[in-house]
């Protein structure tokens, strides 16, 4: 393992178990495509990171893609999901890690603590995160159960309404604020989280349920897989604003590799070098300080630069920032070390 492991902000491995893509045996043992598995792991220095157990749309992801090649573009929100259908797919998110754990490939952390003893190891360090809340109910019951089975991390939305908030939609050019923000039930969602000390991600959040966040929430603001508006006018990217208030908060941002999040023409396009990633990693550096800011890939979630391909590639992520002049100590804290602080302050260690 590299001197430098990744914890990573965002991945979307389990959405492959649910879909049948892919088995935890093989991802113990390695996978003949994606982004994460546990050789490629150990070979590209990927330590672990946020795992999401995510509850998908009917076709989502080949819309999306497909319709993003060809700035402008503007996506309307996806359909919402029922309580009783997300709870299912959430629940067999649960069994999916547990599948992950027993066939050797990670290992759930549930404290900075066993992340940061799970980093070295072969196991993949895994944190529990629910992307869109779709399945936590009005009286927080199954919140509460499944904290107590390891969930530390949860968006409140995902690019679709949810009886909580509102997410932003795949548009560009668009600024974040494109709608109402959280509702009563959203408000009340988030001090229960912060009474559990479970992270709030705004990653998917538009402007005014962040700002209604940053009102209420006791806890760092994080975004766990973003960029930086000012490169890529793409409404699910941090406005300067957005950036000065988790600074001001002391929390972080996740940098994201997704194509059309990082390109400034806004195309889900593959092909481009990656000092497109260090002007977002610039800027957000500028306004965040360098105790704030990570990486938060979306691995098996999005189309990455060709450049880094999956994570055995991360290397060269690390290549181009030394290349970029950032040092050891601040290429440990970009790798791992600011999420770990993060964490450690969001959760009361």
């Amino acid at each position: 393992m590299t001197d430098f492991p990744v914890f990573d902000g965002h991945n979307d491995l389990i959405l492959r178990l649910l879909r049948g893509d892919v088995t935890a045996e093989g991802v113990a043992s390695g996978l003949p495509d994606g982004h994460i598995d546990k050789p490629r792991a150990i070979k590209g220095g990927f330590g672990g990171g946020m795992f999401a157990i995510f509850v998908p749309s009917p076709g989502d992801k080949a819309v999306r893609h497909d319709e993003m090649c060809n700035p402008p573009y503007d996506i309307p929100l996806a359909e919402p999901i029922s309580e009783d259908e997300a709870t299912a797919w959430t629940e067999r998110g649960f069994a999916a890690m547990n599948d992950l754990a027993a066939a050797g490939a990670i290992r759930i952390c549930r404290n900075a603590r066993e992340i940061e003893a799970a980093l070295p190891a072969e196991e993949m360090a895994a944190v529990i995160h629910i992307e869109g809340a779709e399945a936590v109910d009005r009286d927080f019951e199954k919140l509460h159960g499944w904290h107590a089975r390891g969930l530390r991390s949860l968006g409140p939305v995902w690019s679709r309404d949810t009886v909580w908030g509102h997410g932003v939609p795949f548009r560009y050019p668009s600024d974040p604020d494109t709608g109402p923000g959280l509702t009563e039930d959203g408000k009340a969602l988030i001090r229960e989280c912060n009474r559990l000390n479970v992270m709030v991600d705004l990653s998917h959040l538009n402007a005014k349920g962040f700002e209604d966040v940053a009102r209420i929430t006791d806890a760092p603001l994080v975004a766990t897989h973003s960029n930086a508006w000012a490169v890529c006018p793409q409404s699910r990217n941090l406005t300067d604003r957005q950036l000065a208030m988790i600074r001001d908060s002391d929390g972080m941002v996740g940098i994201n590799f997704a194509s059309a999040f990082l390109r400034p023409d806004g195309r889900m396009d593959a092909e481009f070098e990656l000092d497109i990633v260090l002007r977002h990693f610039n800027h957000m550096l500028t306004i965040l300080g360098e105790d704030r800011i990570g990486l938060g890939s979306d691995f098996d979630g999005a189309l990455v630069p060709d450049r880094i391909g999956d994570c055995a590639g991360l290397p060269n992520m690390l290549a181009a920032l030394r290349s970029h002049g950032v040092d050891d100590g601040l290429l440990a804290k970009v790798t791992h070390g600011n999420w770990l602080r993060v964490l450690r302050k969001t959760w009361g260690e």
